[in-house]
This record gives structure tokens, sequence and C-alpha cells, in this order.
């Protein structure tokens, strides 16, 4: 299997750009491309998704196994002419500084993919080749096929930084990049713009990042690189529903204002008999109809606040659908979703569905952010006490009143070490800030659907 890794010197350095171009030239040529996002992000899946036209996963050494992260690839390589993996942060960085537990580096090795490795050209010549030859040298058992330059001023520039490579490193040059803003993905506070608003916005960007690709890169050398991974493996996750199960009809919201799903998450669902049923807070005036349960995932839901809260019906009927005592479960713009109220950063209050008691304001600043290891400490919907999942944590908010909500999870920080005790419970709603990744312990998706298929059983008993 054709595929590749696309990995930078550092944080800021052009790698989403970079990988984007690459999936926007292999799709022009007619290739089927699968994307990969390296760490917890939601954002830069959905913009992978946005070009390839198939859905965008994310593998991740912190949350999932080695075997876990082998299966997401396998499953969804089927059918598919080269794999572009995106990596995060530097290629070595990770969990500490001492080995490269979480890095990307970690995962290119586990995975066998090649490293395209994105270097920040400007303002510098000759000295990019010393930092290329540390790169080479830091890891000798990392596959590094090639570089690509970003922000190259000219092409004089390009063939000054060509000559200094050429001479001293082994790496070959796959590419460059000028410096054009056309191609420019606008960030807020939680990283780039969504996908669906890029979409919105400018469906140009796609075409602008394929010809940059043709014209810049040598897209017949990158397909020359090779997954060394044996792909057609069967894969079983254990944990399938029985046939005879009954389905069970689960709603996800899905619009500007939610939007953060891991795929694995859905699909793990899926597995275990759910429908996954979509439908859009913003606009939708009530849910769809024959739903069992409800998983309200994160997003943007401050941006939207006048809109959610105006949308009265719908609050209305997601808090009439949490009070039948069929399960919700949320994850961070979920819970501030289900919570009383939000305080937006401009000073405005907006009411929420008023499932939970909780008040929620937005903050200046990031709260609680990094990798989590998740022990309920009470039966929940997700499982049983003493169960434990991995997920992350990656908010600009925070409660600022409580009320009476009882708490299941103890969660603990991968950076500070720090211990709290959250996941709040209220009858069968469980929401917390933490986003799991389901595939860390795939049980918990079938403990899911079981509570949820459970709730549903008086209900066919009337019948």
């Amino acid at each position: 299997m054709r595929g590749l890794l696309v990995s930078g010197t550092a944080s800021g350095v052009g790698k989403t750009t970079v990988a984007l171009a690459i999936m926007a030239g292999l799709r022009r040529r007619g290739l089927a491309v699968q994307p990969f996002k390296c760490g917890p992000d939601f954002l830069d899946t959905g913009h992978h998704t946005r070009i390839c036209g198939r859905k965008a996963r994310n593998i991740d050494t912190w949350m999932l196994s080695e075997e876990a992260n082998r299966s997401v690839l396998r499953s969804v390589a089927r059918g598919v002419d080269v794999l572009v993996a995106e990596g995060m942060m530097g290629l070595f960085d990770g969990k500490s500084g001492n080995t490269e537990a979480g890095s990307t580096a970690e995962i290119a090795k586990l995975l066998k993919l090649p490293v395209v490795l994105v270097v920040d050209a400007a303002k510098t010549a000759r000295s990019i080749a010393a930092v290329l030859l540390g790169f080479e040298m830091f890891d000798p058992d990392l596959r590094l096929a090639g570089v690509i330059l970003n922000r190259v001023a000219t092409e004089r520039h390009y063939e000054m930084l060509r000559a200094a490579i050429e001479t001293s490193c082994r790496t070959k040059i796959l590419g460059w990049l000028p410096r054009d803003q056309t191609i420019a993905i606008p960030e807020r506070h939680l990283g780039l713009q969504g996908a669906a608003e890029a979409a919105t916005e400018d469906d140009t960007a796609i075409d602008t990042l394929a010809a940059l690709a043709e014209r810049f890169f040598d897209l017949d050398r990158l397909l020359e690189l090779q997954c060394g991974l044996k792909l057609n493996e069967d894969q079983d996750s254990g944990v399938r529903h029985s046939q005879s199960e009954e389905a069970v009809r689960i709603g996800v919201p899905s619009d500007h204002a939610f939007s953060f799903y891991y795929e694995d998450n859905l699909d793990l669902l899926r597995e275990q008999g759910s429908e996954i049923v979509q439908f859009s807070p913003l606009h939708d005036r009530c849910l769809p109809t024959g739903l069992d349960g409800l998983y309200l995932g994160g997003g943007y839901p401050e941006l939207h606040a006048e809109q959610l809260s105006n949308n009265r019906s719908m609050l209305d009927d997601v808090r009439a659908f949490a009070a039948s005592g069929r399960p919700v479960y949320a994850e961070c713009g979920g819970m501030i979703y289900l919570s009383k109220s939000l305080s937006t950063a401009s000073g405005e209050t907006f009411a929420m569905a008023d499932v939970l008691p909780l008040s929620m304001q937005m903050t200046g600043k990031l709260v609680q952010f990094g990798y989590v290891t998740v022990e309920f400490t009470e039966d929940c919907l997700l499982g049983v006490k003493g169960t434990t999942v991995r997920g992350h944590s990656f908010h600009y908010s925070c409660i600022v009143s409580r009320g009476e909500a009882a708490t299941c999870y103890r969660v603990q920080y991968s950076m500070s070490g720090k211990e709290e005790l959250e996941g709040f419970r209220q009858g069968n709603v469980l929401a917390s800030y933490v986003h799991l990744h389901l595939r860390a312990n795939t049980k918990i998706a079938r403990d899911f659907v079981a509570a949820v298929r459970r709730a549903r059983m008086p209900q066919a008993v009337t019948k």
C-alpha cells in the first residue's frame, strides 16, 4: 500500500497546509486517498475529510494501544490507493522530553509509514541543512523519506536552499511551497476554523491546494513511498453485538456548533447495533423521531450561543428527551448545551437546555489541557465502577456553578498529574469535558449501547 506521513520540525511550520495540498493533488489525479491525523485533533480531520471525500481517522499512541492503532489503519485501507497521515507538533515531540512516547515519530515507526518532513524555510539559507541533518541523525530507525520546504520567498531562494541540502544531507527534496496567503486557513481559540465553515466561505481553496501540489511537489516520487504494515489481516474488535439484539437509534448533532467526533467512536456504536441519526440543534426545530439515545459531541456552541438559545423548541425537546429516562451522553460542547446557561466572552448570558444544574463561562485561556485517564468511580452509562479509558481535554470554558450535580469520573491529567472528580451524572444523563476515544476501551461502546437498549425495553413491551 502506498502511504506517507507528513510531519514538521515544530508546530506552526505548515504541515497541515502541505498535507492538505498533497491530499488535494492526489485526489485531482483520481486516486482514493485515506487521510489520518496523529493525535487527538478534531479540526484537521474535518479538513482532511472535506478534501479526500473519506472520513479521516485519528491515530494516537497515548490514547490507543499499538494494536488499536494498527486496527484503525487496516479497517479503512480496503479500496484505497494511498494513505496520507498528518503528524502533530514536531516530529519527535511527545509526552515527555526523554522518550518518544506519544510522538509522531513513534506512530510512524509503529505503522511503518515513511516520513515527509516539512521545514519552514523563511528567513534561512544554508543553515537549513544543519536543521535537516540533525533530524536525519536523531533517530536512525526512523524512515525519513524526504523534505518539503515551506514559505520559500522566491525561486532563487529555493535554489540556495536546494544547494545547501544536496551538498550536506541525504534526504531528498520532494517539493516546496511559496508564501501564499490564499491557502491560509483561518484560526480561532481551539485551532483552525472548522471544515464546514471553510467550505461555506470558499470552496475554491481545494483547487488552489491541488494546483500548488501539481506545480511545486514531486507527486510521482511521493507516490513511490510505501506503508510497510501488512494491511490485509482480518480485524475483529471482539465486541460486536448479537444479530438477535434489536437495533437502536442514537441521535448525534452535526452542524457548525457540534462537529467534534472520532469517526471510530461512531463506528464502534454502529458495530453494537446502533443507527447514527444526525440532526442540527442550530436549524432543526425538534429531535428526529424514534430516537433511543443521544450522543452530544463537542464543537463551538459558544460561537452560536444566541442561535442555540433562541431555538427554544429544540431545547424543550432535548429537555423532555432527558426527562423521559432515555440515555444522553455529552462531551465538552455537548455538556455546555445541556447546562443551565452559558456566559460568553463578550459578557452576554444565554439560556441552554437546563438538563444539568451547571452554569458555564467562557474563559480567555485554555483550561485543563492535555491527555487524561478516566476511572469510573460509580456505575454509569458507559460502564461499571472501576472501568478505565483514555481521552483528552481541551476547552476555553469553566463551570462557575454546579448545583447538586453528582460526579462519577476520577480524571487524571497526564501533563500536570493533577486529579479531579468530574463526569456529571443525573439520572440517565452523563456529561463531561473529556473527549473519550472509545477504541481505548471498546467495551464502553458496548455498555453504552446496552444501556440505550435497556432504556427502550419497557416502551417495546407496551406496544
